[in-house]
């Protein structure tokens, strides 16, 4: 276990200032960019930005924002934690991350999924009722443009290609992944595409994904094709201590709980609910120890290749800024420790 990766991922959530105000969307992607440049430094693996269409998220376009950082950065890769492909076109997905890959002189990474979220599909014009043929018929247009070859594919999303390909080339075959959130049928098609698997486990003891990465294993040998990596991705916040990295973090957990809740009808937070999901799910907060043994026991779990830590949580960002410092400094090299 000790070749597995550590990586950082943001959504580019909305922080607050030292009075509770939430900070600007400008500010909070200059921000995340200073964030990646100290995860550079680190030594870290990767660094995903997600998109997002909503307020309490400030980037809508991940490729811009990694541009901006493969500029001040020089051996971290960069992907998006995730690209909505079902409301995307995968045409123009592969051009800007091929765009990004020389940019960054071969660091880019694509991360597509369906989105934790739905606000993109209105604003693009889609409707909700092709959910599931939209992410289906792209992801497996997007498995034929990557390979930069003529393409010739048809479907009924979008308009058909015949013998057409897509620039700028890349020296390499862009890795893909697919964010996945626990189904096994997306981990079947994950398989079936050669991909690799990105898994989101943002809730419960994280040892209940073992089986997914046993089915992706097996899947893809009955398909044929070589084993894939598997990431998995999990929130969470470092401070110098758990009770300094509790406080921090309650109370914008609190209220972006509530919020998700009503969205979606899960009802409010129940007791304990925070408390137990430091404990015993998948919330990583607390000092550097504490938080570096969590990830150890995941690691020991999970037959994974990469744990991506997403550390944005709703707080100032001094606090995120600190985490991030804290994940690199003392949270990897203990974890490395650990599994060693």
């Amino acid at each position: 276990m000790s070749d597995v990766e550590f990586g950082l991922d943001t959504f580019g959530g909305v922080t607050t200032d030292e009075h509770g105000r939430q900070v600007s969307h400008p500010q909070v992607i200059r921000d995340l960019i200073d964030d990646a440049v100290v995860a550079d430094e680190l030594g870290l693996d990767f660094f995903g930005v997600g998109e997002h269409h909503r307020p309490d998220f400030a980037v809508s376009s991940p490729e811009m924002v990694l541009a901006a950082i493969a500029g001040k950065t020089s051996t971290i890769r960069l992907g998006s934690a995730v690209t909505v492909l079902s409301s995307d076109d995968p045409v123009r997905v592969v051009e800007r991350f091929a765009t990004l890959d020389a940019v960054s002189d071969g660091r880019a990474e694509i991360v597509a999924g369906r989105g934790s979220f739905i606000e993109s599909f209105p604003l693009f014009g889609y409707d909700l009722s092709d959910y599931e043929v939209l992410f289906e018929e792209k992801l497996d247009l997007l498995s034929k443009l990557i390979e930069q070859e003529p393409v010739t594919w048809s479907g009924t999303t979008r308009a058909a290609l015949t013998d057409q390909r897509v620039f700028p080339t890349t020296g390499q075959r862009l890795p893909v992944w697919v964010g996945v959130g626990g189904t096994p049928e997306s981990v079947v098609r994950t398989a079936r595409y050669g991909f690799n698997l990105f898994l989101a486990i943002i809730g419960g003891d994280p040892a209940r994904f073992a089986p997914y990465i046993d089915l992706f294993d097996r899947a893809q040998d009955e398909f044929g094709v070589p084993r894939a990596p598997v990431a998995v991705h999990s929130p969470g916040l470092v401070a110098p201590t758990d009770e300094q990295a509790r406080e921090t973090v309650y109370d914008g957990w609190l209220a972006f709980r509530t919020r998700l809740g009503a969205e979606r009808g899960w009802g409010p937070p129940r007791p304990g609910e925070f408390e137990d999901e430091i404990e015993h799910g998948s919330l990583y907060v607390g000092s550097p120890q504490t938080v570096a043994t969590k990830i150890a026991r995941t690691l020991r779990a999970l037959p994974v290749n990469r744990f991506d830590f997403k550390y944005d949580q709703p707080v100032p960002h001094a606090a995120q800024h600190r985490s991030v410092q804290l994940y690199g400094e003392q949270v990897v090299p203990m974890v490395k420790d650990m599994l060693a």
